[in-house]
C-alpha cells in the first residue's frame, strides 16, 4: 500500500489514525450523550452539536495561520495532540455540568484546529517533490483510508464501554430508555397505559439492579447511562495518547516546510500580517461585521451568521493579499470551498438526524444474517473470507493464490456457522450505525484508486474538479433513498407531541444503503479535495489553504443544525429532501464552472 511512497506517510497515516479513532469514539455517542445526560431536546443538543463540529473545522484556519507564519507545521500539530487530550480528559469526567463539558469540547476543538489541517499540508509538501507528485491523489486516498480504520471501530469501542458500564450497574441497553427517564420525572408522562409501557421497559432492562419504583431507576439508569458515555470519551483520551507517542517517536520522517524558490523567498518573508496586509485586514473585518449584521438583524441567526461571515471574511482577506498571479488559483479555491459546504452540511447528519432515525425509526432487533453487520469479530471475519478471494483473483503467485483460497473457505464456513449458530433475534445499537460510513472506506478506496489507476492509464480519468461535482451528485441520491424510506413514518413532531412510546419501525436496511451511497460519495469529494487543495494552492498560502478548507467544512458542520432544527418540524420524507436538493444544485454549480477549475490544476 505504501510502496513508492515516502516514509513520512505512514507516519501521518498512524497518527492520524489513532487521533480519529479517539475523535470518532466521541462523535459517535456525542449527541446522544448530550440528551440522555442533560435532557435536551433535538434542537438543542443539534446546536451544541454543530457548534463543535464548527468549531473544529473553523480553529484550522487558527492552526493554518500559525503555522504558515511560523514555518514549524510539525510543533504546530504536536501541540495539538497535547491539547485535545487534555479536552477528552475534561469531557471524560463524570458528573460535569453542561458549561463544562461544552468548554472541554472548545480545548478538543482547539487542539484538532491545530492538529488537523497541518498535518493534510505536511502530506501535501511530501508530495510537491517531482519524484512523488504523481502519486498525490493515491497518496491522500491512502491518508483518508487510515482515517477511516480509526473510525470504524470508533462505534464498536463506544457502545462496548457504554454497554459493560451498564452491566456493572445491573442494566441491559435500551436507547429509548433515557428520553423516557427524563419524561416521567420531569412529570410528562400521565397517561396510565404510558407508564405501564414504561415500567415493562424498565423491568426488561433491570436484569440486575433492585427494582424498586420507577423514580429510582429512572435516576439510575440516567446515570448509569452516562457514566458510559463518560468511559468512551477517556477511551477516546487514551487513543490521543497512543497517537502522541506514534507521532513523537517518528516525525523525524515528516518534512519541514517545503523549499522555495528565491523569487518567491522575498514574497514569503513578509508576514501575512505585515503592513502590506493591512488592508485586506480592514476589508476582511468590514466585510465580517456587515454579514454579521444581516444575519443578526434581517434574519435573526446571530450563530449562523457568524459561521458565513467568517467564511467571507476569509475570501476576502486573501484575494486582497494574493498578487496577479496567486488570484486564480484562490478564485478557484474558493469556489470549490463553497460547494463542500452544502456537502458537509449533509454528509455529516450521520452523528444527527441519521443517528436520530436510528434510534428512533430503525428496528431494535434484528435477524441471524443483519446481525453480522452490527458484530466486530463477525463484521472481521467477513472481511477476512473477501480478502481471500481478492487474493484468488488478483495475485498471480501460485502460494498466494492458494492461501487466498483457503482464508475465503475457512473463513466463510465460520461465517456460515455464526449465522446458523445466532439466535433467531439479536438487538442492535443506534451508534454501531456510525462503523458503515468508515467500514465502507475502507472496503471501497482500493477498489476506487484501482478504477481511477485503469481510467488513467487510458487517459480517460475525470479531473479532481470532476470528481468532486460527480461526489456531489452521488451523495444526492444518499438521500433520495433516505427520502423514500421514510414514507409512511410518522414525523417526530407528531411522536413527541402526542407522546407515544411505540410505533412501527424500519430495517436496517435503508440507513446502511445510505451510508453505502454517501461513503461513494465521499471518497469522490473529500480525499480529492484535499488533494486539490494542496495541488493549487500558492505556496506562501499552503497552510492557510487548507484551513480554508476546514473553514468550509466548518460552515457546513454550522449549518448541521438544519437538519435538528427541521427534525421536530415537519415530515421525514421532506428533511431528506432538503438535503437532495442541496447537494443536486452544490453539483449543478460545480460543473458550470467545471473550465476554471480543470485551468487552475493544469
Amino acid at each position: 500500500m505504501f510502496k513508492n511512497h515516502p516514509k513520512g506517510l505512514v507516519v501521518a497515516f498512524f497518527s492520524n489514525m489513532g487521533e480519529r479513532f479517539g475523535f470518532y469514539t466521541m462523535m459517535a455517542v456525542l449527541v446522544l450523550f448530550l440528551q440522555a445526560k442533560y435532557n435536551l431536546s433535538a434542537e438543542k443538543a443539534g446546536d451544541i452539536y454543530s457548534w463543535f463540529y464548527f468549531a473544529i473545522y473553523a480553529l484550522a484556519l487558527v492552526g493554518g495561520l500559525i503555522a504558515d507564519f511560523t514555518n514549524k507545521y510539525k510543533t504546530t500539530v504536536l501541540v495539538g495532540l497535547i491539547v485535545m487530550l487534555i479536552g477528552y480528559i475534561l469531557v471524560a469526567v463524570p458528573g460535569m455540568v453542561l458549561p463544562v463539558t461544552v468548554a472541554g469540547l472548545f480545548i478538543i476543538a482547539l487542539g484538532n484546529g491545530l492538529f488537523k489541517g497541518n498535518l493534510q499540508a505536511i502530506v501535501g509538501q511530501m508530495y510537491d517533490d517531482p519524484k512523488y507528485s504523481p502519486l498525490r491523489d493515491t497518496a491522500y486516498m491512502i491518508f483518508y483510508m487510515g482515517i477511516n480504520i480509526g473510525a470504524f471501530f470508533a462505534p464498536f469501542a463506544a457502545t462496548w464501554i457504554r454497554n459493560y458500564i451498564l452491566e456493572t450497574k445491573g442494566f441491559l441497553h435500551d436507547a429509548s430508555l433515557p428520553a423516557l427517564c427524563h419524561n416521567y420525572l420531569s412529570g410528562k408522562l400521565t397517561d396510565p397505559a404510558q407508564i405501564a409501557n414504561f415500567e415493562r421497559l424498565a423491568q426488561n432492562v433491570s436484569v440486575g439492579f433492585n427494582f424498586t419504583d420507577l423514580n429510582a431507576f429512572a435516576n439510575a439508569y440516567i446515570d448509569a447511562f452516562s457514566f458510559g458515555y463518560n468511559m468512551a470519551f477517556a477511551i477516546a483520551a487514551v487513543a490521543m495518547i497512543v497517537s502522541l507517542i506514534v507521532y513523537v517517536s517518528f516525525k523525524k520522517y515528516l518534512p519541514e516546510k517545503i523549499k522555495i524558490s528565491n523569487e518567491t523567498k522575498k514574497e514569503t518573508t513578509v508576514s501575512f500580517l505585515s503592513r502590506q496586509n493591512t488592508l485586506p485586514l480592514i476589508m476582511s473585518i468590514i466585510v465580517f461585521l456587515f454579514v454579521v449584521g444581516i444575519f443578526h438583524f434581517l434574519l435573526n441567526n446571530f450563530s449562523l451568521g457568524l459561521a458565513v461571515a467568517l467564511f467571507f471574511a476569509f475570501a476576502t482577506w486573501i484575494l486582497s493579499a494574493s498578487t496577479k498571479e496567486e488570484k486564480p488559483r484562490v478564485v478557484s479555491l474558493l469556489l470549490v470551498f463553497l460547494v463542500v459546504i452544502f456537502f458537509w452540511m449533509s454528509f455529516h447528519q450521520n452523528g444527527l438526524v441519521l443517528t436520530f432515525f436510528a434510534r428512533d425509526y430503525t428496528v431494535k432487533e434484528v435477524g441471524p444474517v443483519d446481525q453480522m453487520f452490527f458484530n466486530l469479530g463477525n463484521i472481521l471475519i467477513i472481511i477476512a473470507s473477501i480478502a481471500g478471494l481478492i487474493l484468488v483473483f488478483t495475485q498471480r503467485k501460485v502460494v498466494i493464490r492458494i492461501i487466498g483460497a483457503l482464508a475465503f473457505i475457512g473463513f466463510g464456513y465460520w461465517v456460515y456457522l455464526s449465522i446458523s449458530n445466532a439466535p433467531t433475534s439479536s438487538p442492535i445499537e443506534p451508534e454501531k450505525f456510525q462503523a458503515f460510513n468508515p467500514l465502507f472506506i475502507v472496503i471501497l478506496t482500493f477498489p476506487i484508486m484501482s478504477f481511477f489507476n485503469w481510467l488513467r492509464k487510458r487517459n480517460a480519468e475525470p479531473s479532481t474538479p470532476r470528481k468532486i461535482g460527480i461526489g456531489m451528485l452521488i451523495a444526492s441520491v444518499a438521500f433520495v433513498v433516505m427520502l423514500i424510506g421514510s414514507i409512511g413514518l410518522p414525523s417526530p413532531n407528531f411522536i413527541q407531541s402526542a407522546n407515544i412510546t411505540s410505533w412501527e419501525r424500519v430495517g436496517p436496511h435503508w440507513l446502511i444503503a445510505s451510508y453505502l451511497i454517501l461513503t461513494i460519495a465521499e471518497l469522490f469529494l473529500s480525499p480529492m479535495g484535499l488533494s486539490f487543495v494542496s495541488k493549487v494552492a500558492p505556496t506562501r498560502f499552503q497552510g492557510l489553504m487548507q484551513g480554508g478548507w476546514l473553514l468550509a467544512t466548518a460552515v457546513g458542520n454550522k449549518l448541521l443544525f438544519v437538519g435538528s432544527f427541521l427534525w421536530e418540524k415537519i415530515e421525514l420524507w421532506e428533511i431528506w429532501l432538503v438535503f437532495v436538493a442541496c447537494c443536486f444544485i452544490s453539483a449543478a454549480f460545480i460543473f458550470s464552472i467545471m473550465k476554471r477549475l480543470e485551468k487552475a490544476t493544469s
